[in-house]
């Protein structure tokens, strides 16, 4: 990757992904993962919500087994949590936004509740598009280290932004100003964005929500790909999901969490 790439966001310019963290994404992502069981009893202490519907939509190119771990946790903690139950995610191909809109509406009107939404990556700007299309039925969206600031535009690392293009059709990087502009607009749901400054896939900065009365930023160290089960990524989503739903506040970071949590 060139060196002196940027990424133009109107008129910021940011850097790529550090090329170390890029090509430690696999080794950190382990660590991540044998972080749970250590991480287990702090874990079990997370706030329990009210049990309501969520739906968890993975990242390009996982499927729901990379959602497993997440949502086995969530599920312990008494929430009725969904896969997104279609397949590879490939991108904006055919009709699978219509697919995913039909999908939270059937969980919407099954449990007769909103859905919150969690997305990582390329699936939490498929979560705020959802949330887009139906706010009525959606309760709030969790996004995990979403490029959606870019509108897909030099969001990610080159790389990754070729092989999307070459399996989803969808030529991010020629999308007009409107079209980008549209998928940066925040949804009319609550919205949390949690993002790794060390992410080695994604430009951070991109991966943020603009200041509002019902947005957040929670920023977690660790990679990209590890963003499914790292251990303090999975209590954030916790914490969020806790909220009552007339009563949505920022993540507190108080106490011992300052330690964590930044």
């Amino acid at each position: 990757m060139n060196a002196d790439a940027h990424v133009k966001l109107g008129a910021r310019h940011y850097d790529p992904p550090a090329v170390i963290w890029s090509m430690l994404e696999p080794a950190r992502a382990a660590m991540e993962m044998g972080m749970l069981p250590f991480a287990a009893p702090c874990l079990g202490q997370a706030p329990r919500g009210d049990g309501h519907p969520v739906m968890v939509i993975p990242g390009f190119m996982g499927t729901d087994t990379s959602t497993a771990v997440l949502r086995a946790y969530l599920s312990a903690l008494g929430y009725q949590v969904h896969p997104w139950a279609l397949g590879r995610n490939v991108g904006p191909r055919g009709d699978i936004e219509e697919r995913m809109v039909e999908r939270a509406n059937h969980l919407a009107a099954r449990y007769e509740r909103k859905v919150s939404l969690v997305g990582w990556s390329l699936g939490g700007i498929f979560a705020r598009q959802i949330a887009r299309d139906i706010p009525d039925a959606i309760r709030q969206v969790i996004t995990l280290g979403s490029p959606f600031g870019s509108a897909g535009q030099g969001g990610t690392n080159k790389e990754i932004a070729e092989l999307y293009e070459m399996l989803s059709g969808d030529m991010i990087g020629h999308a007009p100003e409107h079209v980008r502009a549209h998928h940066r607009s925040r949804p009319p749901v609550p919205c949390t964005a949690i993002f790794s400054k060390t992410d080695g896939v994604a430009v951070w900065q991109v991966c943020t929500e603009e200041a509002g009365p019902d947005t957040d930023n929670i920023e977690v160290y660790g990679s990209h790909t590890g963003l499914g089960f790292n251990p303090l990524v999975l209590y954030a989503v916790a914490d969020r999901l806790a909220l009552p739903e007339d009563a949505w506040a920022p993540f507190d970071r108080g106490g011992l969490k300052a330690l964590f949590y930044r």
